[in-house]
């Protein structure tokens, strides 16, 4: 959950304003960490939200017993997958190794144009600030087109990333992961 406090709160926040706006979350299944709090937020107030969580990881990070649908995979490969498929956009809380590795790998199928669905980060206490300078860095040494750079929206305040997706979603009640 991290140490601030902010973390989590911002997390059963962002549950519970998906669930306001209609909008499904999909997300790695488990109850615990940041992301058992958005789904505990998303359930509170009504919401859909679909689990995705491989065999191995069912115990050790404790599948969520209260959603409106968990899929159990073989492994994490095809969880992303899943969850890719599942998802018509995608927000990333601040979090560790885990998450960088999924922001990174669906930014990458957005530039080989696997998928042209929104991405963003909710800046939790300028969490992602470093983050971004390094983006920046990337654009600045040439290793990154800033087009690309570009795909990826940032604000502290989620509701704000929501009404960007808005140009990206389709009519129907969009889910994200």
């Amino acid at each position: 959950m991290g140490f601030d406090p902010a973390y989590a709160e911002q997390a059963r926040a962002l549950g519970k304003l998906l669930a306001e706006r209609g909008i499904g979350l999909v997300y790695g299944g488990a109850s615990v960490g940041t992301m058992g709090a958005v789904a505990d937020g998303a359930l509170a107030a009504g919401g859909e939200v679909i689990g995705v969580i491989p065999e191995h990881l069912s115990s050790v990070e404790i599948s969520h017993a209260g959603l409106t649908e968990l899929h159990v995979v073989a492994d994490m490969h095809q969880r992303k997958a899943k969850m890719a498929a599942l998802s018509d956009g995608f927000l990333a809380l601040p979090g560790g190794a885990g998450t960088l590795e999924e922001l990174f790998e669906i930014w990458t199928w957005s530039q080989l144009g696997l998928h042209t669905k929104p991405l963003g980060l909710v800046d939790v206490g300028g969490f992602y600030g470093p983050l971004w300078t390094f983006v920046e860095h990337m654009v600045s040494e040439g290793f990154l087109r800033a087009e690309h750079r570009d795909v990826i929206m940032m604000d502290a305040d989620a509701a704000v990333l929501l009404d960007k997706f808005a140009d990206y979603l389709p009519p129907a009640a969009p889910k994200w992961a």
